[in-house]
């Protein structure tokens, strides 16, 4: 791990979690440092900025990072939109019109209490550090009174840098949803209850970025607002939870680490009328947030009628009485769904005397679904060979195969002996690599080894296709 990575890792732990009853830490085995390094050695994540130093809470994707969010996002859509035919997906943008945080409440109620120590000058949300002691410098009763920080990031719209053209990056992706409740109804005339989806990201000026990409700057949400009828919340209130539970077991998430939370009213959300979080035990990190459910009335749309002068009634097609719907509203980070899919999936063992690690992902998951080796790379027989395999894999892959899952990204490799590819491929989560042989050129059977067990088998090429699909 870099000097920058660690420096990343460590900023600003000041004061831990306070999990909720119940709760245990993440196993000791396996630590966020394992992920950190993982993650950077095999192009999963980067630190952002990397090459200038870094900037704290910022953190890039790289080549395999961006397909497992890309893959978890997919199994989102089909599993909470695509199923649907109530369920309307849109994108909303980033900047949105000022008033639209006034009506929301966020120029008001969106802060954090922030303290600075008077010795180094460090910055730590005040509910997270012990005040008696600053964990930077590890000075006694540095701190100040806390202050107001409003996490919003200003910017400003237009040619002039003043007060009039001020506007915010969205802290969070639902008002743009709740802004579009108008043309929606308008356009699709749809029964309540009904959603309405959107992935995207936010942005938020926390005063102390921590572990890896758990408490980010930038990030993104997946989440979708629930429009009823009021009598109708505490139905769909548990419908949407017990829904939600499936979602982490259809993760791959060990259910034993994942917790529900019923949030008290004074730690709720200024619009929520109830609010569970639900918690995954995070290697070095313990149980923290990865996923919401809330109830948030009719707050929202009764402050936006109220702020903009539009009407955002809901007139019942059987001719009765116009009124505002209230809202459920079901919220996954997908940042800290990636972290929590990787954590999950870490596994150590060992293989001929060697410890081996690999991530042991869901097929449907993983970044690379399938490896290709030539057994050896300075064989021209066996790389032609190899190469007619993989450009079949990938013309399967790119034209589909009726009544079977894609078998998702296909891959090249030849570098480095096969005990070291493998050793490659389990770390980042391949479930199957095939090697063609000198028996290949043959019989045209293929060694196809599961990653999991290390277990193979001889396939004729001929049913390669069918054996892998079966797989994903």
């Amino acid at each position: 791990m870099s000097s920058a990575d660690k420096k990343q890792l460590m900023d600003q732990r000041a004061g831990g979690f306070q999990a909720p009853p119940g709760s245990r830490s993440a196993g000791a085995s396996i630590s966020l440092e394992d992920i950190v390094s993982l993650c950077k050695r095999r192009g999963f994540i980067y630190q952002g900025s990397e090459i200038y130093g870094g900037l704290a809470g910022t953190w890039d994707y790289g080549p395999l990072g961006a397909q497992l969010k890309r893959n978890i996002v997919n199994e989102w859509l089909k599993y909470f939109v695509d199923g649907w035919d109530d369920m309307y997906l849109i994108d909303t943008t980033i900047i949105m019109n000022p008033k639209v945080w006034e009506a929301s409440g966020h120029l008001d109620t969106f802060h954090d209490p922030l303290v600075e120590c008077s010795n180094c000058h460090m910055r730590f949300r005040a509910d997270k550090v012990d005040k008696n002691k600053c964990p930077n410098c590890g000075k006694a009763k540095t701190f100040g009174k806390p202050r107001r920080f409003n996490l919003m990031f200003k910017t400003n719209v237009g040619p002039l840098d003043d007060e009039d053209s001020m506007a915010y990056l969205r802290p969070e992706t639902a008002q743009g949803m709740f802004t579009n409740f108008k043309n929606i109804i308008d356009s699709f005339h749809p029964d309540l209850p009904f959603g309405v989806a959107q992935v995207g990201r936010s942005f938020r000026n926390e005063i102390s970025p921590r572990d890896f990409i758990f408490r980010v700057r930038e990030f993104e949400i997946m989440e979708f607002e629930w429009f009823l009828n009021e009598k109708d919340w505490e139905k769909y209130f548990e419908k949407w939870r017990k829904d939600m539970n499936a979602w982490f077991k259809k993760l791959g998430l060990d259910s034993s680490k994942v917790k529900e939370h019923e949030v008290p009213p004074s730690d709720r959300a200024h619009y929520s009328k109830r609010t569970i979080d639900f918690y995954y035990d995070f290697p070095s990190i313990g149980f923290d947030e990865i996923a919401g459910l809330a109830y948030r009335t009719d707050f929202d749309l009764k402050n936006h009628q109220k702020k903009s002068g539009k009407n955002l009634e809901y007139r019942p097609k059987d001719g009765g009485k116009p009124f505002i719907p209230h809202v459920i509203e079901p919220t996954f980070g997908l940042d800290r769904h990636v972290m929590a899919v990787i954590s999950n999936a870490y596994s150590e063992d060992v293989q001929a005397e060697e410890k081996r690690i690999f991530l042991k992902l869901p097929a449907y998951l993983a970044p690379v679904k399938v490896a290709v080796f030539p057994l050896l790379k300075n064989k021209p027989e066996l790389v032609k060979k190899a190469r007619e395999v993989y450009d079949m894999l990938k013309k399967a892959n790119r034209e589909g195969m009726p009544g079977a899952r894609s078998l998702g990204e296909v891959l090249w490799d030849d570098n480095g002996n096969i005990g070291k590819r493998y050793r490659r491929q389990d770390e980042i989560g391949t479930p199957h690599t095939i090697t063609i042989d000198f028996d290949t050129l043959k019989d045209d059977a293929v060694t196809i080894r599961d990653r999991d067990t290390t277990k193979q088998e001889r396939v004729k090429i001929t049913d390669l296709v069918g054996t892998l699909s079966a797989h994903q």
